[in-house]
């Protein structure tokens, strides 16, 4: 198997303090976050900023500053900024931040849901104007999905030129209004990708710790972060996001799955060497 590549979600779009107090929000707090995760074993950071009263948010100048901050702190990581960053936000406004600062990766959510209590809208038109935007650009997508329908969505901008080979997928799993985070339904979507693909994997809440586990012995990659879950074990909130990097690392010694270092992730991502 590939080396395994552990992303980073420390923030996310509809985590809240209500959930955990312990939620990085503010610039300080999540380039602090990713710096301790890249120091227990993440390679990638996946980036949402917030507002200053901690409303999710896609304005440019939060990423200048969040983004200038975990680039300052941790030179290496893989920055990958998310597209949508919360429900309701324009094409452009969604765009915008990824043409300014041109990061590693940026998401690409490959079609509309139900998304817990409202509508998660990814337009045909946004989706072709996004991939556009990435290839111009040099950003890699990283294809998230959150159903079966949307890998089929992917081959079919694939085809038509919107998304490059190999494609990077996300199976974002057990989110409200996408796929149910069960073992067959993971290896139903990784059935379905394009021959040459690479993948990872998250399950939401109660479905964290047998999405990682399948994804480990699988092959595919995995994402860890309080975007995506808050609990450590049962009852037992993360105070840092770090620490479910940390047990991420602990199941890869004893599934022998060795954790892959920036270089190597750039290499198994088909991302171009960092410039130094």
């Amino acid at each position: 198997m590939e080396k395994l590549i552990i992303t980073v979600a420390c923030t996310g779009a509809m985590t809240t303090k209500e959930n955990t107090p312990y939620l990085p929000t503010q610039p300080e707090e999540i380039a602090e976050e990713v710096r301790m995760a890249y120091e227990c074993g993440a390679t990638v950071a996946h980036v949402h900023v917030r507002t200053v009263d901690d409303k999710a948010t896609m304005a440019l100048d939060r990423f200048e500053e969040t983004v200038g901050l975990i680039r300052e702190r941790v030179p290496d990581i893989i920055i990958n900024m998310t597209s949508s960053g919360g429900l309701g936000f324009g094409d452009e406004e969604r765009i915008l931040p990824h043409t300014v600062l041109k990061p590693d990766m940026g998401t690409f959510d490959a079609g509309s849901m139900n998304f817990y209590k409202g509508v998660f809208l990814n337009s045909p038109i946004f989706l072709e104007k996004l991939g556009k935007a990435y290839i111009e650009n040099g950003i890699k997508p990283e294809v998230e999905v959150f159903d079966a329908g949307m890998v089929w969505n992917a081959k079919r901008l694939l085809k038509d030129g919107f998304l490059q080979a190999p494609i990077h997928f996300q199976c974002c799993m057990h989110v409200h209004g996408g796929m149910e985070g069960t073992p067959r339904n993971l290896v139903h979507l990784v059935d379905s990708f394009p021959e040459g693909s690479t993948w990872s994997a998250f399950g939401c809440g109660p479905t964290a710790d047998v999405i990682m586990a399948m994804a480990m012995t699988m092959g595919g990659h995995i994402r860890v972060g309080m975007e995506d879950n808050v609990y450590l074990s049962k009852g037992v909130l993360a105070e840092h996001n770090y620490q479910f990097v940390e047990k991420v690392v602990k199941l890869a010694d004893i599934f022998k799955r060795p954790v892959a270092n920036v270089d190597e992730a750039r290499q198994i991502l088909s991302l171009p060497p960092k410039k130094k």
